[in-house]
């Protein structure tokens, strides 16, 4: 599928204010991309499929997690998590993405992972900060991301982790690995 017909698509899947943050997520990818080394490419591919199933009916994606043996445990955790391994699942079937790499970025911008590579990374931190977000660090998760995409990301995590404990909600497990291992990243071992 050509981009042009895969960003019609993809937008088809979701409201306007959230294809403006996908919109962000790309152009935030792909910049994030140069200024690290990264193909901006690739970047730009899994922006454009990070929340292809981000507003599908939970009972959807919970039928995909289970037909597909996608990790149970992702049931036992905020439906928020669960778009990003059905929507990696969704790009490979649907969309025709075959780049493992590109994958995993769909699969753990949500979450995170012990790790992650660099093209990782950058999709998930550009999901944390590009243009349309507002939250309380995002500036500092855009002033950190001009030098160090670890230092931006272990800002992000922390910040997650605040807001879940603070709600009272469960933390989904790969992300405090995630976290910890951005701290021993950051911190030379």
């Amino acid at each position: 599928m050509d981009r042009e017909a895969m960003i019609e698509s993809v937008k088809a899947e979701m409201p306007e204010r959230r294809w403006l943050h996908v919109q962000g997520v790309m152009e935030t990818s792909v910049k994030l991309a140069k200024r690290f080394g990264v193909d901006p490419v690739r970047a730009e591919l899994a922006a454009i499929l990070h929340d292809v199933a981000k507003y599908w009916p939970t009972a959807r994606m919970e039928q995909i997690i289970r037909e597909e043996k996608l990790p149970e445990e992702l049931l036992d955790y905020d439906k928020e998590l669960w778009h990003a391994p059905v929507g990696a699942f969704i790009a490979e079937r649907d969309y025709g993405v075959t780049d493992a790499e590109v994958l995993d970025a769909i699969r753990y911008h949500t979450s995170g992972r012990v790790g992650m590579t660099l093209l990782e990374k950058i999709v998930c931190l550009a999901d944390y900060m590009e243009p349309s977000r507002d939250f309380p660090g995002v500036n500092k998760i855009r002033s950190e991301a001009e030098h160090s995409v670890e230092k931006a990301l272990l800002t992000g995590f922390d910040g997650t982790i605040t807001f879940l404990i603070e709600k009272g909600k469960r933390i989904f497990p790969l992300t405090v690995l995630a976290r910890n291992d951005m701290v021993r990243q950051v911190n030379g071992g």
